[in-house]
């Protein structure tokens, strides 16, 4: 997995509420089980007309959004079934920071798993992320998070809060197989004695 220090880009304002993991990543899209390629079927439906061309006002199909790489949402993003092709399909379009009030605990939990950073923040302090993200391209906003803090184009810092865990994982770019991987030694040590202890296992 990715580490995740610093990113600075551009947001794209989705205030939306309930978007749900179908609109992320709608069902017929999950029938692989690799985490690359979903990238282009992100908010499928809301992105493409049934004949594949494009809605031009979609905000990731807007000249100024389409490399956006954090993604300022509405309440409870992330809810609906627990598919965690939802951050797999984020992620391969380049979303790496998700700023919301509220999120799915399933999804909220699959973001860090994926190298993505979800933030939760107040209400006042998510409409300025959005505010600034309406601004489009020239408006680069930075998350440090390490320092966890958000700065806006205007130079403007909002904290955030993380678990100490989870940043820890995504600072070293750990998942779950990342985190089992640190205790190898251990693990091997442990199969060493309990192979001499009881060599009929």
């Amino acid at each position: 997995m990715d580490k995740f220090t610093h990113l600075s880009g551009i947001a794209a304002p989705m205030p939306l509420v309930n978007i749900d993991t179908d609109m992320i990543i709608p069902k017929q899209f999950l029938k692989t089980i690799k985490r690359s390629g979903l990238g282009v079927n992100l908010f499928d439906e809301m992105r493409y007309n049934q004949d594949g061309t494009e809605i031009a006002d979609f905000v990731l199909n807007r000249p100024a959004y389409r490399a956006a790489t954090i993604l300022v949402a509405g309440d409870n993003f992330g809810c609906g079934s627990s598919r965690e092709h939802a951050p797999w399909a984020l992620a391969d379009f380049g979303i790496r920071c998700v700023i919301s009030t509220s999120f799915a605990d399933i999804f909220f939990n699959n973001c860090f798993k994926n190298g993505i950073l979800p933030i939760v923040l107040p209400e006042a302090e998510r409409d300025l992320c959005m505010k600034d993200a309406e601004k489009g391209a020239n408006a680069r906003i930075e998350v440090d998070l390490e320092a966890q803090t958000i700065t806006l184009s205007d130079g403007q810092v909002i904290r955030f809060e993380i678990d100490p865990f989870r940043k820890h994982c995504l600072l070293n770019g750990l998942d779950d197989i990342g985190l089992t991987m640190e205790k190898a030694g251990a693990i091997a040590a442990f199969e060493s004695q309990l192979s001499q202890a009881r060599p009929w296992v």
